[in-house]
């Protein structure tokens, strides 16, 4: 008469009775553990890249399948980031093309409590026109010494930490163009 079936299902079991009996191997590994396969293994590529919050630069290992993004995770290639990725970087693709990503403007109207749909070129407008108009309430030629600065502090600019380099580097360029000397951003901070 042999053990009975749930016995011989214990790793500790196999473990004694089978050919691994450091339990490093199949003695331990239940039917379930046998059937899981990596959530990157069915991808059609993988696209090497970096991380593009900040500064650092940390490696990304980008899976695609059928031509869309399935997974982000971290490069274990990469010398500077060895396959690790802070929180943000780790999130990259619910930033990208999760579901809670906003794709609609929208305006709340002074002293109103509700936010509206607005369509893009009015957003745009409007925000062309407030820029405009308080770079030119807040210009100066000169500094209260006479030193000429042309410069307008009007308009500042305190950047996301969830913009990439790419977004950042294009408004400084921006802000600075305009005259604005108050120009951060928060991943810097």
């Amino acid at each position: 008469m042999g053990l009975p079936r749930w016995i011989r299902s214990w790793p500790v079991y196999r473990q004694l009775t089978g050919s691994d009996p450091a339990g490093l191997g199949k003695a331990v590994r239940s039917p379930r553990t046998e059937a899981l396969r990596p959530r990157v293994s069915t991808a059609d590529k993988v696209v090497k890249s970096v991380c593009p919050y900040c500064a650092v630069g940390c490696g990304q290992n980008v899976y695609v399948r059928d031509g869309k993004v399935t997974q982000i995770e971290g490069d274990p290639d990469s010398p500077i980031s060895r396959g690790r990725l802070c929180p943000k970087g780790s999130a990259t693709l619910q930033l990208t093309t999760g579901p809670a990503r906003m794709s609609t403007v929208l305006y709340r109207r002074p002293y109103a409590v509700d936010w509206e749909p607005l369509d893009l070129d009015t957003a745009m407008d409007m925000i062309a026109d407030r820029v405009i108009s308080a770079r030119l309430h807040g210009w100066q030629w000169e500094d209260e010494h006479g030193a000429r600065v042309r410069r307008t502090l009007g308009v500042a600019s305190l950047g996301g930490a969830t913009l990439d380099n790419e977004e950042n580097y294009l408004i400084k360029k921006l802000f600075t163009s305009l005259g604005a000397v108050q120009i951060e951003n928060q991943a810097r901070i």
